[in-house]
């Protein structure tokens, strides 16, 4: 009979994609670098940016929750939120000559639909998942943004200063994740060792 508690093989599980969550929160900060460096960036351009950076941070949600998909049932929250990423840089990408005011609906509503399975993930997974309150917060900032970008009659400069900060907030919380999963994956894998 082992000595091993099972939820150390579902935070060992959980946090093998540890990386994943880094790379999204580096893409985040990329992003929110990029709009905050070109203060005077073309619609074209920033279109151009916001479709990468949903594309790839989709692909990376989808990635992780397929690698996890058989070891547990609440990937499909993290399949979701990577499903919504591809769709929303695919239209950004594949529809460039959409208007500013459909393109702050495409942005904001991707923000709070992220934000809102990020948040149920964490609830939903709050005794598995190492750094949930990172996963928590970084859903909530998602929201915050999301609202402020829809109730906000933002000229186009504000609008490029609250993506960058959004990039910025949403970045730092992903990164922090990321090494709070690595951190406990650690601990968790030296305990194993050891029983």
């Amino acid at each position: 009979m082992s000595t091993r508690e099972p939820i150390q093989d579902d935070v060992l599980l959980l946090t093998r994609r540890w990386w994943v969550m880094l790379l999204r929160g580096i893409f985040a900060f990329i992003f929110g670098f990029l709009v905050s460096a070109w203060p005077g960036i073309a619609l074209a351009t920033l279109i151009l940016c916001f479709g990468v950076y949903a594309l790839a941070d989709g692909v990376l949600s989808l990635f992780a929750a397929m690698r996890n998909w058989r070891h547990q049932e609440k990937c499909w929250l993290m399949g979701l939120e990577g499903f919504a990423g591809i769709c929303a840089g695919a239209v950004t990408l594949w529809a460039p000559g959409v208007t500013a005011f459909m393109l702050l609906l495409l942005i904001a509503g991707w923000i709070m639909a992220t934000g809102l399975l990020r948040v149920v993930a964490a609830v939903r997974g709050r005794h598995e998942i190492a750094g949930e309150v990172w996963l928590m917060l970084s859903g909530l900032a998602a929201l915050l943004f999301g609202l402020i970008l829809l109730v906000s009659p933002a000229g186009a400069i504000a609008l490029l200063w609250l993506l960058a900060g959004y990039g910025f907030v949403l970045g730092a919380f992903l990164i922090r994740m990321g090494f709070k999963m690595r951190r406990t994956r650690v601990i968790v894998y030296g305990r194993l060792k050891h029983c």
